[in-house]
């Protein structure tokens, strides 16, 4: 039992230290970094906290069918359209959580979205370890009824690091009252990005 927990932990880090391996090579890159210019010259690398499985947890899915789509608050204004396409059920902390999972209906007809869910979520790290605004993670639509959330992979909206870009803001039923100390966190003085 011991090695197949350890196996599970080392598959985990691997997957996770990939994601940040792609996630600076974005930002690396002039081509797909967020970043304004000054900060794209001296960028290293994102700040991340650091790995703990413990915050990957397989979720219940449930899918809700027959939402209506509505039009998510954005940073700017923008309206994009978007649906709640199911809730994920799970426990972490000893404390079971609700929170609802999206598809951006402007992206259904992109064959390389097509399968994309949207989990934005705040927490108790906002403003002081993690960018205010809360992070996002990127799901697939699962083929059966659970699904993996790693909040190891969660990331901040672009917008906190550029204020050019609009950047959907977490709807309030998406709030966690706990803190979730990994994934990416707050880039520098994020006052100087507004």
């Amino acid at each position: 039992m011991i090695n197949n927990l350890f196996a599970q932990d080392s598959t985990a880090i691997k997957r996770i230290l990939s994601f940040q391996q792609e996630l600076n090579k974005d930002f690396t890159s002039e081509e797909t970094s967020p970043l304004i210019p000054k900060d794209l010259e001296r960028f290293k690398s994102l700040d991340f906290f650091k790995i703990d499985t413990s915050f990957c947890v397989t979720a219940k899915f449930v899918r809700t069918p027959y939402e209506t789509p509505f039009v998510m608050k954005t940073t700017t204004g923008t309206e994009p359209l978007y649906v709640k396409y199911g809730e994920v059920h799970f426990v972490l902390q000893s404390k079971v959580f609700i929170l609802n999972v999206y598809q951006n209906q402007g992206l259904t007809t992109e064959p390389q979205y097509d399968t994309y869910l949207f989990l934005p979520f705040t927490d108790l790290t906002n403003a002081e370890s993690s960018y205010s605004g809360g992070r996002f993670i990127d799901l697939k639509i699962p083929e059966g009824d659970s699904v993996l959330i790693d909040f190891n992979t969660s990331y901040n909206p672009y917008c906190a690091y550029n204020p050019r870009y609009s950047c959907p803001i977490p709807p309030e039923d998406n709030h966690l009252e706990i803190k979730i100390p990994v994934g990416v966190k707050k880039f520098k003085n994020e006052s100087e990005n507004k």
